[in-house]
């Protein structure tokens, strides 16, 4: 049964006036819902779904009940199943009143459960769903996490978008993202959409609104990244408002969605699949300014990764930290351009590629970039000489990758065995980018996004796309060693629009039809070429399914590329990464000035390729 919205309960009136921070916490319970308190917040939890009904910050309510899904909550919730059990995780009595935690199960018995985006009217997937809330002594915030248990008995499944949503009350009128999306948000805005929104998850841990009447700010505070989807190249929208009529203030927390070329859990019938999505934070704060609230929930954010992981979760599969460890190494980096590692690396561990069966009897390959399933374990080193260290790992069985700023590679090691109760060195690695050739010449920076081009930085701008016939009236030409692609190379390669009434179309990126657009690369050979040349592409962003390739205004061949993504429709500088290379016959190069020319097919100007970076090679030998 669900219930409705229903009225606080008495005993949480009590708690909801202010109070010092070092009240102890209490718990307390209905045969509706659980109330959790410290003081300085006071959840209420309906023991139906597993739903937050109401959250308050020192008396004040933070969330809506005007906008069609009121409070927070889980889009795979508890209900639907065969059975419903909730329970005191964490009793506050026997603890000193340091902590609580409440527990909303459902059993599945191989039911459908969860009714989110893209779910059928039965439901999505057969799990039983276990969802907690945790309050300690003094936090100014309400952890929540979800447990998914596909019992071997169950049947096969692939789970559609999950998250966790929280809609706000009317007074939070400004949205931070980040530091360009940070700003008064009263209402939407005319021709925008959600998707400019989005960032990545990675380096945005901390996101929400704040109120400029009342002072107070709210945030999803991610500890971690190693419970969500798609590693630390994955960008999600974070906040928005709905299209609701009152349209509420929306805070989410993407862990699987099939944004940018979205991401997969698929089980099979006869498997035992556990995952834990959090524990992450719902942050209420107070300052003087928006900016300031933000910066420190982001303060907040570093705290909580300090942090991790929690020594007081207990199910699941949660690796609790005596269960951890940390796997280091050192790169040797062994290139024929490079001495040192020129920009920061970034290290991870997660699952080898796999596959999962996909329509009509075919199969789809999985790889860290869209494997939801499975936890991923990441780290950032700026050290040069390529000394890494990843922590927090726990047991199992993974593929070491990495990609660095500057290099055009991924580097891969299978079988990589952690034991979670001893630290691990994997000693010194030979790291050997693939090189064709001597490079003749490069675009911009290998870091897998478009941002370091023209216009890179108004990625989110909706019209983006239709602003480059009047920035590049003539389109790109680009000269090596005079250009600069900071200024002269438009990170939407995409057809030039010629229609005076195209528009920006929200949720579909534009209208209007395009031409052709030729971007054109000027180098000079000093003697004549020999053997094979070899263009190199690193795409980042696709929504057309070819390039043609001409040198010296000679056709040398046709680039297919991966499947779209929507980065360009959807307001992105990234998405899937992936590399595309084209051999040619260097017989074709001249001493003197060449010309090479990438051209995007005609169609909708939303619908061309967003480059990583571009390199020129020649195999001379």
């Amino acid at each position: 049964m669900v219930l409705a919205w229903v009225p606080l309960l008495a005993n949480a009136q009590s708690n909801d006036q202010e109070a010092p921070a070092s009240d102890p916490v209490t718990v307390s319970e209905d045969e509706r819902a659980f109330v959790l308190s410290n003081g300085i917040v006071t959840a209420t939890i309906l023991k139906s779904n597993g739903d937050i009904r109401s959250l308050k910050f020192k008396g004040n309510e933070v969330f809506t009940d005007q906008s069609g899904h009121a409070g927070g909550y889980w889009s795979h919730d508890t209900r639907g199943g065969m059975d419903l059990i909730p329970s005191i995780t964490i009793n506050p009595d026997t603890n000193g009143g340091r902590r609580a935690e409440v527990s909303v199960k459902g059993i599945s018995g191989g039911v459908k459960m969860g009714h989110g985006p893209g779910a059928g009217p039965d439901g999505d997937f057969p799990a039983d769903i276990d969802i907690r809330y945790s309050i300690g002594r003094s936090e100014s915030g309400v952890y929540t996490y979800c447990v998914f248990d596909h019992l071997p008995e169950y049947p096969a499944a692939t789970m559609t978008e999950a998250r966790f949503a929280a809609k706000l009350a009317s007074h939070f009128d400004w949205i931070s993202v980040d530091e360009k999306r940070n700003k008064h948000y009263p209402s939407r805005i005319p021709g925008e959409d959600k998707y400019v929104y989005t960032a990545l998850q990675s380096e945005n841990r901390a996101f929400g609104f704040s109120s400029t009447t009342q002072h107070m700010g709210f945030y999803f505070v991610n500890p971690t990244i190693e419970y969500l989807s798609g590693g630390p190249t994955k960008p999600e929208f974070l906040c928005h408002r709905d299209t609701t009529r009152v349209q509420a203030p929306v805070v989410l927390n993407y862990w699987r969605s099939s944004h940018y070329g979205g991401a997969t859990v698929s089980v099979a019938a006869g498997e035992h699949w556990v995952r834990v999505v959090g524990p992450f934070l719902l942050y209420v704060n107070e300052g003087e300014s928006p900016m300031a609230m933000w910066r420190e929930a982001r303060a907040q954010a570093d705290r909580e990764a300090s942090k991790w992981p929690y020594d007081w979760v207990d199910a699941g599969n949660y690796a609790k930290p005596s269960e951890r460890t940390e796997v280091s190494g050192r790169f040797i980096l062994n290139d024929s351009e490079l001495s040192a590692f020129p920009g920061a690396i970034t290290v991870g561990l997660a699952q080898p590629t796999y596959e999962v069966l996909a329509g009509r009897g075919g199969t789809q390959k999985i790889q860290w970039q869209t494997d939801a399933k499975h936890y991923q374990f990441w780290a950032v080193s700026n050290d040069t000489e390529g000394r890494f260290t990843i922590p927090n790992v726990s047991s199992g069985s993974y593929t070491l990758y990495a990609f660095a700023e500057g290099i055009l590679d991924e580097f891969s090691k299978a079988e990589i065995k952690v034991n979670g109760t001893s630290a691990l060195s994997l000693g010194d690695i030979e790291w050997k980018p693939v090189r064709r050739g001597r490079q003749l010449w490069e675009i911009g920076i290998a870091n897998r996004s478009g941002k370091e081009f023209a216009g890179g930085d108004r990625f989110f701008d909706p019209d983006i796309v239709l602003q480059y016939p009047k920035l590049f009236p003539n389109d790109v030409t680009y000269t090596v060693g005079t250009s600069d692609f900071s200024k002269d190379w438009f990170f939407a390669h995409v057809p030039h629009n010629k229609d005076p009434q195209a528009r920006v179309v929200p949720f579909r990126g534009v209208s209007g039809a395009g031409r052709a657009t030729p971007y054109r690369v000027e180098f000079e050979l000093e003697s004549p070429p020999i053997g094979t040349a070899f263009l190199r592409l690193a795409i980042c962003g696709t929504g057309t399914r070819f390039l043609d390739v001409s040198v010296n205004d000679k056709p040398v061949g046709k680039i297919t590329l991966g499947r779209s993504e929507g980065v360009l429709t959807r307001h992105q500088v990234q998405g899937l990464w992936y590399e595309r290379d084209l051999a040619f016959d260097a017989t074709l190069l001249t001493p003197g000035m060449n010309q090479l020319t990438l051209t995007v097919p005609a169609g909708n100007p939303a619908s061309g390729v967003v480059y990583d970076y571009l390199r020129l090679e020649l195999d001379d030998a």
